[in-house]
């Protein structure tokens, strides 16, 4: 009796879900509102004298020395008068001139990477946004696509999927074949030099209105959609970052063939190591089907896998290193991305640790979270010059 009475009052109706699905979206808008108070807005870093000089390359002296000339932005004091500052804008101006000859050639076209993992929880998103960031930075123009229906990456620019996104700034126009290009999908976000095409749930769709249209017309290639609708705006931006669902889904499948390279994030943790080689697994047969089949003929520029949330501690991802190496070889990247506190924090306040301007714990911490991710976007900047300077040599 007992039983059956616990049994019954655990049982969920539809309208409890209904009401569950209210009250999570009530409250992560209410954390949201308090994360980027005032104005609900997410604001970019400041850089101060010393950090504008590493990005740029040089040292302090120089700095002050191009502001004496007046043919840089010479920045802020801040509020206290204590410190020079510079906004993100003005310190992609500094970097721009400093790095011209490391910026995209004239006569290359965007570098398309996607960002693709079949598991979700390994930092896929993550490691999309902080390459947008972290390329931005070194003064390239960066335009991300969130094709997760999740919109996770989109909610790291601070903007809600599910209540600040219209369909018609997804690439749901070019799936549903209202338009050919992606660009009315492009909006600005608060990080100068990174434009974003949101997502929203509206994408689950993709799903099943793709195999509908090659249904109806056997001429249509389901897998080409997003690669057309990029080709308005490759000679717009240097570098194109796709963030893909985690699964070889139809949108994933349209991210994969659009792109020039890969970047797999991939912990050092068995069951994700497991989930990688269905990962490669099944997108080799899908090619090999694509191949067959539809005479398509794909090669990517690069392809990196990045050990991502790294865990020190961890007796046993060591072992697992060691099969990623053996299995992956000169595919890893010779960097990794540790689990710290930094990354836990910066992510419950929808930023990474490029939005952090000054860090308030551990230094030492925040810098072995940061030179990581700029340790990896050195390494994928020399990979992108390498595509350019083949498109370049094949006169693309």
């Amino acid at each position: 009796m007992v039983t059956q009475k616990m049994n019954d009052t655990q049982k969920i109706q539809i309208s409890d879900i209904v009401d569950q699905a209210e009250r999570a979206t009530q409250m992560v808008n209410q954390i949201r509102s308090r994360m980027l108070a005032p104005n609900a807005v997410k604001n970019p870093p400041v850089f101060s004298l010393t950090q504008l000089a590493s990005l740029c390359g040089i040292d302090k002296g120089q700095v002050s020395y191009r502001i004496s000339k007046g043919d840089l932005p010479a920045g802020h004091l801040n509020d206290k008068g204590s410190r020079r500052e510079f906004s993100l804008a003005e310190a992609r101006v500094w970097v721009q001139h400093y790095r011209a000859g490391q910026l995209r050639p004239d006569g290359a076209r965007a570098v398309t990477i996607a960002v693709g993992n079949f598991k979700g929880g390994v930092s896929k998103t993550t490691t999309a946004m902080v390459l947008a960031q972290g390329l931005s930075l070194r003064g390239h123009k960066v335009l991300v696509i969130d094709a997760d229906p999740q919109g996770s990456l989109t909610t790291l620019f601070g903007i809600m999927p599910d209540t600040e996104v219209t369909e018609e700034q997804t690439i749901a126009p070019l799936v549903y074949g209202e338009t050919t290009t992606i660009r009315p999908a492009i909006q600005s976000t608060y990080w100068e030099g990174i434009d974003l095409v949101a997502a929203s749930s509206s994408l689950f769709s993709a799903e099943f209105v793709l195999p509908s249209r090659q249904m109806k017309d056997p001429a249509f290639q389901f897998w080409d959609v997003l690669n057309l609708g990029l080709e308005d705006v490759r000679d717009d931006y240097d570098i194109i970052v796709i963030d893909t669902p985690p699964s070889l889904s139809y949108v994933t499948i349209n991210a994969f063939m659009a792109a020039d390279a890969l970047i797999v994030p991939l912990p050092p943790n068995a069951l994700d190591f497991a989930s990688s080689a269905q990962f490669w697994s099944l997108f080799s047969d899908l090619a090999s089907n694509l191949v067959e089949n539809a005479g398509i003929t794909k090669t990517f520029d690069f392809i990196h896998v990045l050990l991502a949330r790294v865990d020190s501690a961890d007796v046993a991802s060591e072992v697992v290193r060691s099969w990623i190496t053996a299995t992956y070889r000169e595919k890893v990247l010779p960097v990794e991305i540790p689990k710290t506190t930094v990354t836990s924090s910066s992510s419950a306040e929808f930023g990474t640790v490029y939005d952090i301007s000054r860090y308030d714990g551990s230094m030492k911490t925040y810098s072995r979270a940061r030179d990581a991710y700029d340790r990896v976007n050195d390494l994928v900047e020399v990979s992108i010059r390498n595509s350019w300077i083949s498109q370049l040599s094949e006169g693309v």
